[in-house]
């Protein structure tokens, strides 16, 4: 009798949704998972462009047990002009079904299709696990605070009448201080759009998933956790995974020039100014964060992009390389000459993880993108908020009002500007004041704190070590009830 076809390997499918910020911990966590024998992933990554870049690099020096695919192209031509794009990255997925559809049929067979891990946009895929009877996972890359929010829309949607931000009252997250309206994420802001639709559609069914992961540590937001670790009827589990972040090296191979500044610049003296890889400011609040700096007498290590106001963008000529390299050029006339001993300004890009991690890095003012909140909290140091755009002023309420390892300058009544009076004391208060003192004890703690729970015993270990083992279980009893059946029929043909 021939031997019957037995697939080695335990096959998980995830999707992100298109973004890098989305793309990073997502891969992290897939890291993780093919530390466990005998487990393999693909990542299927939808989009309506090719890959950029920065989405590339991400995919050199994987395990070879981790496959990147990038799904066929999706088009969005029938989609009006000024569509948010929180809107375009979910009907991204919905558009990428067919193509994800067509992967199960391949898989299905050659591999033990263990489980479907999704993102926080992409829950129409699990239509497809569905149809293939496969478990269905939400990995949840943003805060824990966020996933407890989530889990309370449909609520809200149905409570609160008119728009959020105009909601006489604060907003009501379980296990978290109450918010704002005004500062809830970005689709959460407009209850008309699509993005906001979107958004509530993707909310309602994260009930579906049979476990959700989420990027933070019980550590971090402990009331958050144990309001989403509350059993509810219908609400699936949540195991903490966090913190998923990035531990690359400078691009190339190459130390970066800033890194070799900051080798020379005493311990716990530098403020790093970043906001990410899509924050930028207007010509008005950079000149005034460069007062501010200025002004602070601090150190300071500041990633420049160019600012994002028409009048600032006519100024520019030539390709968008060039562009980017003129950044400095928005900066206040003789600002570089006059800080040119205590500050150092690098234009578009810096290596975050690096700089983060270095002795001489004190503090970091941030976008507050979760990635990049994980990174300060990983490497202990403190921050100072201003949010952008996306969830990062729930992000930055819960880092100043919350967890309280942070300082939030206030912007002025009116224009909306943060002034270089406020910026210059709030960087000095984190860099040498008695707050700043509390704030990294306290970060101090959350750093060793990630580093217990990222270890071989901690609860993110566990927390993959035991869905590893379910997914290993289910897996084997329906491949031995298959062979059983197959063996059976096999007899019954002789």
């Amino acid at each position: 009798m021939e031997a019957l076809h037995k697939p080695s390997q335990f096959h998980i499918v995830m999707v992100p949704s298109p973004g890098i910020g989305h793309l990073i911990p997502l891969l992290q966590f897939a890291k993780r998972l093919v530390s466990l024998p005998g487990l393999s992933v693909t990542v299927a990554i939808p989009s309506d462009a090719p890959p950029t870049k920065p989405q590339k690099a991400l995919f050199t020096n994987l395990p070879s047990t981790i496959q990147p695919l990038f799904l066929p192209l999706v088009s969005f031509h029938d989609l009006p002009k000024h569509t948010k794009i929180e809107t375009i990255i979910a009907l991204s997925v919905t558009r990428s079904l067919p193509f994800l559809r067509h992967l199960f049929q391949s898989l299905i067979g050659k591999t033990h299709l263990a489980a479907l891990i999704v993102d926080h946009f992409s829950t129409d895929a699990f239509d497809v696990a569905i149809e293939f009877n496969v478990p269905r996972y939400l990995f949840f890359p943003p805060s824990a605070m966020s996933l407890s929010f989530a889990f309370q829309l449909p609520s809200l949607d149905q409570i609160v009448a008119g728009e959020f931000r105009e909601h006489p009252e604060l907003i009501p997250i379980p296990g978290c201080i109450p918010i704002h309206g005004k500062d809830l994420l970005e689709p959460a802001q407009d209850r008309e759009d699509d993005a906001y639709k979107l958004l509530l559609h993707n909310c309602k069914r994260y009930r579906l998933a049979d476990a959700v992961f989420v990027n933070s540590f019980p550590e971090l937001e402990p009331e958050a956790m144990k309001a989403l670790l509350v059993e509810e009827a219908g609400k699936p589990p949540v195991y903490p995974v966090g913190p998923l972040v990035r531990n690359d090296c400078s691009e190339n191979g190459k130390r970066a020039e800033c890194l070799k500044w900051l080798d020379e610049q005493p311990n716990g003296s530098v403020l790093f100014v970043s906001f990410g890889s899509g924050g930028t400011l207007s010509s008005a609040q950079t000149n005034e964060l460069a007062l501010g700096l200025e002004m602070s007498e601090q150190r300071f290590l500041w990633v420049v992009r160019k600012p994002n106001d028409e009048a600032a963008n006519a100024t520019f000529f030539g390709d968008e390389k060039e562009k980017e390299n003129e950044a400095w050029r928005f900066l206040p006339e003789g600002f570089m000459e006059r800080t040119k001993n205590r500050g150092m300004v690098v234009s578009s890009w810096a290596p975050q993880v690096e700089v983060l991690r270095h002795e001489s890095t004190g503090g970091f003012l941030s976008h507050c993108g979760w990635n990049s909140t994980l990174e300060g909290v990983v490497n202990g140091v403190p921050l100072i908020a201003w949010p952008l755009y996306a969830e990062q002023r729930m992000n930055a309420h819960m880092v100043t009002e919350d967890i309280k390892v942070g300082l939030r300058p206030k912007k002025k009544e009116g224009s909306g500007i943060v002034e270089k009076e406020e910026i210059a004391e709030v960087v000095k208060s984190l860099m040498e004041g008695e707050e700043g003192k509390r704030i990294r004890e306290k970060m101090k703690n959350l750093k060793n704190a990630a580093e217990r729970g990222a270890g071989e015993d901690g609860y993110s270990s566990k927390a993959v070590c035991e869905m590893g083992m379910k997914w290993k279980k289910t897996m084997m009893m329906i491949s031995s009830s298959q062979e059983g059946y197959e063996l059976e029929e096999h007899q019954d043909l002789q």
